[in-house]
């Protein structure tokens, strides 16, 4: 059964509720998030809520409960409970500042893939207290498109947004991130001198919900495993120092949290960071975390290597110019 047969008819006063529904995963749609199948279906619901019916385990994947980032397979069955869809019209639109910063980030499209520059500040989608993020605005301003997320940015990094605009990119990007194929690489400014060179941190990262929802990692032997690579690129003094992590598992604030964990916590973190620092760094004009998706790069499956990257924000450089000219006032 493909999307275009599967339709959220909208409430009126007296429409009956929608039954609970049993659907069967294509070949096509196989390889999916469930979140992301989900949210195909009742694309006019908020994140929060897809999440949450998710959590709730009133979303079921072969009559079991599952989680938002279970894989997909062919023939799966999902029970997609009855649920309220808002018409059209009351849905809304990104606003036009949002939908002009996505339009001057994408620095890069072919037939499989755009690539967005994403700013600091702006959300990958929305969702926990935000309406609308980048793949949102994307798809308002290609609404013929079939655009879908490859990955995920924590909203206060920058850099590299991959963005599949066919279900055939995706299952196949999907896979190489699944086998290890996938190299992302990040720039960070830590706090400190890095002092255990080329450094690879193996350690559990576990996901926990404080009070009132706000969503924190901590480092935990429960956790699920998480691998980053921290290499020192370039040292400020004892104060700083410029790294360039490579992820091999893509876990929520894994950097960040591996950082801290470290004992070199982010610039700019206000959730894991070190508030002196931070202060110290506020004075230097940063007034965000330091924290850059650098580079992508991987193989298709059929040949031919894809390999993509962007510079620092102008914030950041100016960050790192005035640290080096600092260290050189010093000398």
């Amino acid at each position: 059964m493909s999307y275009s047969e599967i339709e959220v008819a909208e409430q009126s006063p007296g429409t009956p509720k929608p039954a609970v529904r049993l659907l069967e995963v294509t070949e096509d749609q196989a390889g999916q998030r469930l979140d992301n199948f989900v949210h195909r279906l009742l694309g006019d619901l908020p994140r929060s809520r897809i999440y949450r019916v998710i959590r709730k385990g009133e979303v079921r994947v072969n009559g079991h409960r599952a989680g938002p980032d279970t894989r997909l397979q062919a023939h799966d069955k999902v029970r997609i409970p009855p649920v309220k869809v808002r018409p059209a019209s009351e849905v809304g639109r990104p606003s036009s500042q949002l939908l002009e910063s996505i339009r001057e980030a994408v620095v890069y499209s072919n037939d499989n893939l755009l690539v967005i520059d994403k700013p600091a500040g702006i959300a990958v989608h929305g969702g926990s207290g935000v309406s609308f993020g980048a793949i949102e605005a994307l798809r308002a301003l290609r609404p013929g498109e079939s655009l879908e997320l490859v990955h995920r940015l924590d909203r206060d990094t920058s850099g590299i947004l991959l963005v599949a605009r066919n279900t055939r990119t995706l299952r196949t990007v999907h896979a190489l991130l699944r086998e290890g194929a996938f190299e992302k690489r990040y720039l960070a400014l830590v706090k400190g001198k890095w002092e255990l060179g080329r450094k690879r941190i193996d350690v559990p990262l576990r996901t926990d919900l404080r009070v009132g929802g706000e969503r924190t990692v901590r480092a935990d032997a429960s956790g699920k495993p998480s691998l980053s690579e921290f290499r020192p690129v370039q040292f400020y003094g004892k104060r700083a120092t410029l790294m360039e992590v490579t992820i091999y598992t893509g876990r929520t604030h894994q950097i960040r949290v591996h950082a801290e964990h470290a004992g070199h916590p982010v610039a700019g973190d206000d959730k894991y960071g070190d508030k002196e620092f931070n202060a110290q760094l506020k004075t230097l004009g940063l007034n965000r975390m330091f924290l850059h998706a650098q580079s992508v790069s991987f193989h298709w499956p059929n040949g031919g290597e894809f390999s993509v990257n962007t510079p620092l924000s102008p914030e950041l450089a100016s960050t790192i110019d005035q640290l080096t000219a600092e260290k050189t006032v010093g000398r």
